[in-house]
């Protein structure tokens, strides 16, 4: 937990910080952190390293005095001196398991300005409750997140009650963005984002939290058209809570970007259900103009063009219940094949077996796809179990990144040739076209093979 949230330590800090495992041959190095607010002092690898003899004493006094331990004399790193704190990584049961060392630069001075006397008072008290195993907190969002709040886009440090103590430019242009006129020193914040929130229903319990410091959670502020994304660090001494530190960041233009690419998706959703109904309806056009035809064959004809038809729609249907482009291609699979052995013979009792998986596919092959298996399906059922009273079908899938191997097997009468009706053209000019691929029909002992290969896309 504490490598996964040591970057803010390291930014406010302006230092490398180092973490060190003692062991019976001294120190070693397990993990290190580079501030992005000043230079680093490691240009090599840490990690791995062990500690040289002249620093194992004062990285053991730390560990045993459990307190932060300063270098008396800065060391010297080639040709620049390097100032270093050793301080106690404590659990909370109170067992000191590692050393944490805050290694700054000496080569450039740097003016003690309001700014970083603020941001290393906060490393301190952050640094010191880690000394007293306060820190990392339970509740502490860690890790990477999309939009978190970083030391360089803002600092507030607040005291007990929630009253900013300093504010950075960057954090006063963040809440000026908001509507907030004037500075925020001495001002308490709960209210300052109470009074900027013109919807008192959206002020929850998360965002008062937040802005007293009161815990270590993260909330957005959206006021006047912009979005703060606002993370609190309580501050603690024994337990006792002592203020807090709050970063800030101007996320207005990602969360706007993220309710466009909702708003895309639900549109999708909602093309593809319209689809999906427009489809239906021809279908069920199909279904009432074939009642009203005595033909054989054209009813035949109609009864094929309304299970293509339903295919696709039924393709458009999975695609509306989705937010991506992917298509989960076994569960549309197990009902477009179990409809189109139904319909192509009712009378014949098909035992239908499933092997492999088709995985996930991208949605621009799953019509052409499904429409293949279909078709190849209904053949199999149509011709090789004709005049019989059951028979058995096995699909068999195996998927290699975006290669799709299909194998359609049945017990049936077998093949007297290649196929060459209307379904066979169009199962052809959508494996080699649509799909980039080939299909092979084949006559086996007790039966006949159809092996079709077909390009459907990477699974992202």
């Amino acid at each position: 937990m504490l490598t996964g949230d040591w970057q803010v330590i390291a930014d406010l800090s302006f230092a490398d910080l180092v973490l060190w495992r003692p062991t019976s041959e001294g120190f070693v190095a397990i993990a290190h952190c580079r501030p992005s607010t000043g230079p680093t002092v490691h240009q090599e690898e840490v990690v791995g390293t062990m500690a040289a003899a002249g620093r194992v004493a004062h990285l053991q006094r730390a560990l045993d005095e459990r307190t932060l331990v300063a270098s008396r004399e800065p060391r010297w790193d080639e040709t620049y001196a390097v100032r270093e704190d050793a301080l106690p990584v404590v659990t909370r049961s109170g067992e000191a398991i590692a050393v944490l060392t805050r290694e700054v630069s000496q080569a450039a001075s740097r003016s003690s300005s309001r700014l970083e006397l603020n941001y290393k008072g906060a490393a301190d008290d952050i640094l010191g409750m880690i000394t007293r195993g306060e820190y990392p907190m339970q509740t502490s969002v860690t890790g990477p997140r999309r939009g978190a709040p970083r030391v360089g886009d803002g600092v507030l440090r607040l005291d007990a009650q929630g009253v900013v103590t300093y504010a950075s430019p960057n954090a006063m242009s963040c809440f000026h963005r908001l509507g907030v006129i004037g500075p925020l020193m001495n001002k308490s914040l709960p209210r300052v984002a109470s009074e900027l929130v013109t919807d008192k229903g959206l002020f929850d319990e998360t965002l008062a939290m937040v802005t007293s410091g009161r815990a270590a959670w993260r909330t957005d502020l959206e006021a006047n058209g912009a979005t703060l994304s606002l993370r609190a660090i309580p501050t603690t001494y024994h337990g006792e809570r002592r203020g807090a530190l709050l970063l800030c960041r101007d996320v207005s233009e990602l969360r706007r970007h993220e309710r466009e690419l909702i708003t895309k998706d639900a549109t999708i959703r909602e093309i593809h259900h319209r689809v999906k109904n427009n489809l239906q309806t021809v279908a069920a056009l199909l279904r009432l103009q074939s009642r009203r035809v005595e033909a054989p064959e054209a009813k035949a004809a109609l009864a094929e063009a309304m299970r293509r038809v339903s295919t696709i729609a039924m393709v458009h249907e999975t695609l509306s219940g989705t937010l991506d482009e992917l298509v989960n291609f076994d569960d549309l699979a197990a009902r477009s094949i179990r409809m189109a052995a139904d319909v192509a013979s009712p009378s014949v009792q098909v035992k239908i077996v499933r092997e492999g998986d088709f995985g996930l596919i991208q949605a621009q092959y799953a019509s052409s796809l499904a429409l293949v298996i279909t078709e190849l399906v209904t053949n199999a059922v149509e011709h090789g179990f004709e005049g019989r009273e059951h028979g058995t079908l096995t699909i068999t899938a195996q998927r290699e990144a975006d290669r799709l191997w299909v194998r359609i097997a049945d017990d049936g009468r077998g093949l007297k040739g290649e196929p060459s009706g209307l379904g066979s053209q169009i199962v052809r000019t959508l494996v080699e076209n649509e799909l980039k691929g080939e299909i092979v029909w084949s006559a086996v002992p007790g039966g006949s093979v159809v092996d079709v290969r077909v390009a459907v896309g990477e699974a992202r």
